[in-house]
């Protein structure tokens, strides 16, 4: 008896058709990848992976490589579950499942027949046996060490126990109950939940060599390489949003600048496209140095009007102007102690460039309506994404006010430069938009992450993060993060190349590109097959006298044409003269 969501049914129903699986796998060869489901994957020579395996076998020992195979198999077998509801969301239980069995033999590891199951999920019922046929490592066993008395299928084990327990959600484990490489006419596994088996104990101590980091053996392989020791670590600059994250050489170079400046109180100019990061750098400059408890105060030259700058900027006595009802301070009074950054510098009318020119050279400012100076004790950031030296030349930005703002330079780099830092930069935001708006997603699929290094980014970080935050949006609960929900605008994902998919023969056959999103599938068909316009005029002519019976005004009413105009095309069309 098969029980399958606590339904008994007389025997198992046979496998699902593999079309849905066979569309996920593409072959790229013009980029050299290969994607299954925008998971990234690898064609390679089963004798190559067996001289691996004998390898592990021959140094660290058969224990110890089990160990590190069954671990590499249930990783794998992870991922594949992922896979299942995001492929056959609405599919039964049994075909659902189902995705991994056949998964596993599309990736070439094994032939599984399931022989008996019980399934179900929500009470956490779970009993399986399977028959394996064809194994890779049967094969390759054999070949390098002859008939064995112990099952030798360890990374195919991994796997089924790796893709029912993320399937299931708690822990399954695999026996293999017979072995072809123990002399059995077919391999065969059992699987049930860990406290599920007799020996529950010794199981759940290999479900965890399965599922956890596995520890080198002692002496077997060398030490791990140890971690750079924390007083030999730079300091990361870090403000309240968290740390600057990069690797790159321009944004290392740029971030090794920042923390000598840090501790001083030299003036610095943050230069850099609109997007990288100004800010998160200035306030990250503040929170390094010896001002980090005073108050960092932020104004966007660009967003005031330039009737407002100086007032916002210096304060105002009362009955400076119509309205000043009573004595404000501005935001230099407000940085006392602190630091001021200036964002978009270059924006600055020529008025208050000279007077933030006296500000600088003096540390006092006075409030408009005022002739009393007031000292102020403010660090000054700057920051621009304009050439501040081309302003100069053009008129637009004091001379004397460039060389005194321009002690301290710092250009951070584009992303388009730091394709290394894109990867963890999108882990990052997506922890930091998951706990925002309370969703879990499973990370990025390869796909989406290719997509994300190939992008060239126009918005720098302030895009990528316009980006991750709308995918954290559109992606299921639960699932891996695809390419479409970082770029659902798009035809086809950044830096896609021509692709093959697996025919039903096993043959490779051309995905033609994706349509623009404007664009009818009919005109895509119709390009396609080269149809001309004089033929595709004609057949939809053709067609709409005869969906008509004959009726020419009927007919001319389905085209948006008068009578006559049909009548002159038709005439046409079939050689007759047109009647006039």
């Amino acid at each position: 008896m098969v029980f399958i969501d606590n339904r008994a049914v007389s025997e198992l129903p046979p496998l699902p058709s593999t079309a849905d699986l066979r569309r996920q796998v593409e072959f790229s060869s013009s980029d050299g990848r290969i994607w299954l489901a925008g998971q990234r994957m690898l064609l390679m020579h089963a004798a190559s992976l067996g001289t691996l395996r004998r390898e592990l076998i021959q140094s660290i020992g058969p224990a110890a490589a089990r160990r590190l195979l069954l671990r590499v198999g249930y990783a794998s077998g992870e991922r594949d579950a992922a896979l299942a509801r995001q492929l056959r969301a609405d599919a039964d239980m049994f075909s659902l499942f189902a995705v991994g069995p056949q998964l596993h033999m599309l990736e070439g590891a094994v032939q599984v027949t399931p022989e008996q199951l019980e399934l179900d999920v929500a009470a956490g019922q779970f009993h399986g046996v399977f028959r394996w046929d064809h194994s890779w490592e049967v094969e390759t066993h054999l070949r390098d060490f002859g008939p064995q008395h112990e099952p030798v299928c360890w990374t195919l084990l991994g796997y089924a126990s790796g893709y029912t327990s993320a399937f299931m959600g708690r822990p399954v484990l695999y026996k293999e109950v017979a072995c072809a490489a123990c002399g059995h006419a077919h391999c065969r596994i059992e699987g049930r939940p860990v406290t599920d088996w007799p020996d529950g104990e010794q199981l759940a101590s290999d479900y965890a060599a399965q599922s956890l980091t596995l520890d080198p053996p002692d002496g077997a392989i060398g030490a791990w390489p140890a971690e750079v020791p924390a007083d030999d670590q730079p300091e990361t600059p870090v403000d309240a949003l968290g740390p600057l994250i990069g690797q790159a050489p321009g944004f290392s170079a740029a971030t090794q600048l920042l923390r000598k400046a840090a501790g001083t109180q030299v003036t610095v100019l943050l230069t850099g496209e609109t997007g990288t990061g100004k800010e998160r750098f200035a306030r990250a400059l503040h929170a390094l140095s010896p001002r980090a408890a005073k108050p960092f105060v932020a104004v966007n030259c660009a967003a005031l009007p330039g009737e407002l700058i100086e007032s916002e900027l210096f304060g105002t006595e009362k009955g400076a102007y119509t309205g000043a009802d009573a004595a404000r301070a501005g935001r230099f009074e407000r940085a006392h102690g602190g630091t001021l950054f200036l964002d978009e510098l270059g924006e600055l009318p020529l008025p208050a460039q000279a007077k933030l020119l006296r500000v600088l050279q003096d540390g006092q400012v006075e409030r408009l309506g005022s002739s009393q100076p007031r000292h102020v004790d403010v660090r000054l950031v700057a920051a621009t994404h304009v050439d501040l030296m081309q302003a100069v030349r053009a008129g637009r930005f004091r001379q004397d006010l460039y060389y005194r703002i321009n002690v301290y330079p710092i250009r951070i780099p584009p992303l388009r430069e730091r394709e290394g830092d894109i990867e963890p930069l999108a882990r990052y935001l997506l922890q930091r938009f998951t706990l925002l708006h309370d969703k879990h997603v499973k990370g990025f699929a390869d796909r989406a992450l290719h997509a994300l290094r190939t992008y060239h980014w126009p918005g720098n970080v302030r895009e990528l993060e316009n980006l991750i935050e709308r995918g954290v949006i559109l992606a299921t609960a639960g699932q891996t993060m695809q390419v479409e929900h970082l770029f659902p605008e798009a035809g086809a994902p950044p830096g896609a190349a021509p692709t093959h998919t697996l025919a039903a023969s096993g043959r490779l056959r051309e995905v033609p590109p994706p349509a623009a999103p404007d664009a009818h599938p009919w005109i895509d068909q119709l390009l396609t097959h080269q149809i001309g316009l004089t033929a595709l005029e004609q057949a939809l002519i053709e067609q709409a006298v005869q969906r008509s019976r004959g009726n020419l005004a009927a007919a001319a009413r389905l085209l948006g044409l008068t009578r006559p105009q049909l009548s002159y095309r038709l005439s046409k069309l079939r050689g007759e003269r047109p009647s006039t």
